[in-house]
C-alpha cells in the first residue's frame, strides 16, 4: 500500500481560495474582526490562569490561531488557548517549570502530527461520551476553584495546586478585598445579563470594557483613603511587551543526574494528555461546525495542523492550543465561511498586542476571574449531566469517576482511568450480549427469526450435543464457554457440535481455549464439529493451526451438514 501525504494533509485554505470572491472576503473580514475581539479577554485570561501571563496567552492565540487556520482541515475552525488546558499546564509548570511545559507542548505537537499521518483522526471520535463529559465538568470545577483568589482579591501567592488543599488554603487566609469582590460581581453580572440585552456583543468583552473603565476612573479620581490602589490589574502583576517575543528555548533546569531522555520520560504522560485533549476538543469543535455550515472537515489534516501549531508556539513562549468551540461558533454566526476569517482573527490579536498593550494592562484581575467563572459554568455542561442521568448506571459511573479523578487528582489520571474503565464496561456489556445456548434433542429453526417460516425441527441424534455461540467469541466469553464445555463428559456426549454462524470474529484467547478443548476431546475420545464458520473466522482458524488439529470434514458450512456428519461418526463408532 502506497502512502500519499495528500490523503492525510489537504488544508482547506488552498481549496477555498480557488473560487474566492470579494463578497466572501467582506464576510470573512467582519467575522475575523469580531472573533478576534472576542478572543482578546479569553486569551489573556487563559494565559494568566495557566500560570504564565497575558502575553503568552495572546501570543498563543496569534501564532496557533494563524497556523491552525492556514493548515487546518476545517473551513471555520478558530484555534488558540482554551480552558481545558489550564489544569494540566498549571500542574506542569509547578512541577517542571516553563522549560518543562515547552518540552511537553512540543512532544504533544509531535504526537498530534503522528496521529494525523497515521490516519487516527476518526479513531479519536470513539472516546466514550461519558468520559468527555466527566473530565470537561471536572476541568470546569477546577477552573472555578482557581479563580477565587482573584475574584475575592485575596492576593495570595503559592496557592496549592491540589483541589482540596487549595480550598483549605483559601479558608485559612480568607481576607477579601471588597473593591476586587465588587468589580468581580459587577463583571459577572454583565456576563450573565448581556445575552438578554444583545447576543451580538459577547458578555465577556462588555464586562472587560466597563470594568476597566470603572477601575481607571476610580484609580484616577478617587481619594487615596478609599483604598482603590489595592485593586490589582494586569499591569500590576505582568509586564506586557510591544510585539511578538523572539523565538527562544528556555534553559532546562534538570535535577542532578537527570538526563534529557529521563525528562522526556517523565513528561510523556502530560504530553499525551495535552495531545488527547487537543485532538478531542478540536475534532469535536470541527464536527459541530460541520453540522452548522453543511461541510465536512478533514480530521487527519486538522490533527496535523494542531500538531504543527503546538510544535511552533512553545518557541515563542506560548502554551498548548487547540480548536475552540465558542470562538468557532462566533466565527460562523458572524458570517465566517473560509479559513481567511481565522487568519484575520490572528491579525487583529497581533494589532492588539502591538498597539493596545497599555490598555490591556489596565484590565482588573477580578474581572478576568469573573470571565473565567462564566467559562467554567459553560464548560460544566450540567444540563448534559442531568440528561445522562436517564442513561444506564454504568455510564453514570464512568462519568462520576472521571469527574472526581479530574478534580481530586489530575487530568492525566482521569483520562487514562476513565477510558480504561469505559473499555472494561464495554467489554462486560459485550460479554453479556454474547449468549451460549445448548441443544440436546432438537433445534427449532423458527425461534431465531420474527418471520415464522414453518421449517421442520432438526432432530439431534442421541449422543450428540449442540452448543451455539451467539456473538463475538473473545476473551470476555471464551472462559465462560470453556467452563460450560468442561462440565460435560465424553461418555454421555461423544460428539459435540459448536455452532458458530453468529460469531463475527474470534481473538487469541478464544483460539487458545478452542485449542485446549480439541486437545481435551482427543484425550476423552470425543469429537468436536464446528458448524457455520464464516470465511473470516475460518481463515483465523487456519492461520492459528486449529484446522490442522481436527479433521477438515468436521468444519461444516451449516448445521444440516454438521448433523449428518455427526450421524456418520456415530455409525462408524457403533460399527
Amino acid at each position: 500500500m502506497q502512502f500519499s501525504l495528500r490523503e492525510v494533509f489537504a488544508p482547506k485554505l488552498f481549496g477555498t481560495l480557488a473560487h474566492y470572491t470579494r463578497a466572501q472576503f467582506a464576510q470573512d473580514a467582519l467575522a475575523g474582526i469580531i472573533v478576534g475581539i472576542v478572543a482578546i479577554p479569553l486569551a489573556i485570561a487563559f494565559g494568566i490562569s495557566s500560570g504564565v501571563g497575558p502575553t503568552e496567552g495572546l501570543v498563543t492565540a496569534i501564532i496557533a490561531g494563524f497556523l491552525i487556520s492556514f493548515l487546518g482541515g476545517s473551513k471555520v475552525q478558530i484555534g488558540g488557548p482554551t480552558g481545558a488546558f489550564i489544569v494540566i499546564i498549571y500542574g506542569i509548570i509547578q512541577q517542571y517549570g516553563l522549560a518543562g511545559l515547552t518540552v511537553a507542548t512540543i512532544m504533544a505537537g509531535i504526537i498530534l502530527v503522528l496521529m494525523g499521518l497515521a490516519h487516527l483522526g476518526s479513531v479519536i471520535k470513539f472516546v466514550p461520551y461519558p468520559v468527555i463529559v466527566g473530565f470537561t465538568a471536572g476541568i470546569a470545577v477546577t477552573i472555578f476553584s482557581t479563580q477565587m483568589n482573584d475574584f475575592f482579591g485575596l492576593g495570595l501567592t503559592d496557592v496549592p495546586a491540589n483541589f482540596i488543599d487549595k480550598w483549605i488554603f483559601y479558608a485559612h487566609h480568607f481576607q477579601p478585598n471588597w473593591w476586587a469582590f465588587g468589580i468581580g460581581v459587577f463583571s459577572l453580572a454583565i456576563c450573565i445579563g448581556m445575552p438578554f440585552v444583545t447576543k451580538r456583543i459577547p458578555g465577556s468583552l462588555a464586562a472587560i470594557v466597563f470594568a476597566t473603565l470603572i477601575v481607571w476612573l476610580l484609580k484616577s479620581f478617587a481619594p487615596e483613603s478609599w483604598g482603590i490602589a489595592s485593586l490589582q490589574t494586569i499591569s500590576d502583576l505582568y509586564e506586557l511587551p510591544h510585539g511578538i517575543p523572539a523565538p527562544h528555548m528556555p534553559a532546562l533546569d534538570m535535577a542532578e543526574g537527570e538526563t534529557f531522555f529521563t525528562l522526556i520520560q517523565k513528561l510523556f504522560p502530560s504530553a499525551f494528555t495535552i495531545a488527547m485533549l487537543g485532538a478531542i476538543e478540536s475534532l469535536l469543535s470541527a464536527m459541530v461546525a460541520d453540522g452548522v455550515i453543511g461541510d465536512k472537515h478533514n480530521s487527519n489534516t486538522e490533527l496535523i495542523a494542531q500538531g504543527v501549531a503546538n510544535i511552533v508556539v512553545p518557541f515563542f513562549g506560548g502554551i498548548p492550543a487547540t480548536g475552540a468551540i465558542a470562538r468557532t461558533m462566533t466565527n460562523i454566526n458572524n458570517g465566517g465561511r473560509t479559513p481567511v476569517a481565522g487568519l484575520i482573527h490572528a491579525v487583529v490579536l497581533l494589532l492588539v498586542l502591538l498597539f493596545l498593550g497599555s490598555l490591556v494592562g489596565m484590565i482588573p484581575m477580578a474581572c478576568l476571574a469573573a470571565v473565567l467563572i462564566m467559562v467554567s459554568y459553560t464548560m460544566s455542561g450540567w444540563r448534559t449531566i442531568v440528561g445522562l442521568c436517564k442513561h444506564p448506571t454504568r455510564d453514570l459511573a464512568v462519568l462520576a469517576i472521571t469527574f472526581f479523578l479530574t478534580v481530586i487528582f489530575d487530568l492525566t489520571v482521569a483520562i487514562e482511568i476513565g477510558i480504561l474503565l469505559a473499555l472494561v464496561l464495554f467489554l462486560m456489556r459485550t460479554s453479556e450480549e454474547t449468549h451460549i445456548r445448548t441443544f440436546h434433542n432438537e433445534i427449532d429453526p423458527n425461534e431465531d427469526t420474527d418471520i415464522q417460516s414453518n421449517l421442520e425441527h432438526l432432530s439431534i441424534p442421541e449422543g450428540v450435543e449442540v452448543y451455539e455461540i451467539d456473538g463475538p467469541y473473545f476473551f470476555g466469553i471464551a472462559n465462560r464457554f470453556d467452563d460450560i464445555m468442561g462440565h460435560v463428559s465424553g461418555e454421555k456426549y461423544p460428539i459435540r457440535i459448536i455452532r458458530m454462524r453468529k460469531v463475527p470474529f474470534v481473538d487469541s484467547t478464544a483460539m487458545h481455549n478452542l485449542e485446549m478443548l480439541i486437545q481435551r476431546s482427543h484425550r476423552e475420545h470425543m469429537t468436536i464439529i464446528l458448524s457455520g464458520v464464516n470465511e473470516h473466522v475460518h481463515h483465523q482458524l487456519l492461520n492459528g493451526g486449529i484446522e490442522q488439529m481436527m479433521n477438515p470434514e468436521n468444519i461444516c458450512p451449516n448445521i444440516h451438514i454438521a448433523l449428518k456428519r455427526a450421524e456418520q461418526l456415530l455409525s462408524s463408532q457403533q460399527s
